[in-house]
């Protein structure tokens, strides 16, 4: 009797295991990064250099470190 139970898991395994799933198009193409960024956890996205937005009330803008390889957040002079 416990043959049937032992025999439909093995059954429900391969057939699992036998399922080609496709990867998602959208998930596998990578992204253009058009050069350096910098993210706000405020608004949950990547703004470019010399973009300007208000962050914890602050305003600031995204600016090129001096490598250029990263950005970050600047405030305005005084």
């Amino acid at each position: 009797m416990r043959i049937v139970p032992v025999l439909a898991s093995v059954l429900l395994l391969v057939a699992c295991a036998s399922q080609n799933t496709a990867p998602d198009k959208a998930a596998a193409a990578p992204t253009a990064k058009s050069g350096p960024q910098c993210y706000s956890g405020d608004h949950g996205r990547f703004f470019n250099v010399e973009e300007k937005t208000t962050i914890a009330g602050v305003a600031v803008t995204c600016k090129a470190t001096a490598d250029g390889k990263a950005g970050q957040w600047m405030g305005g002079k005084h």
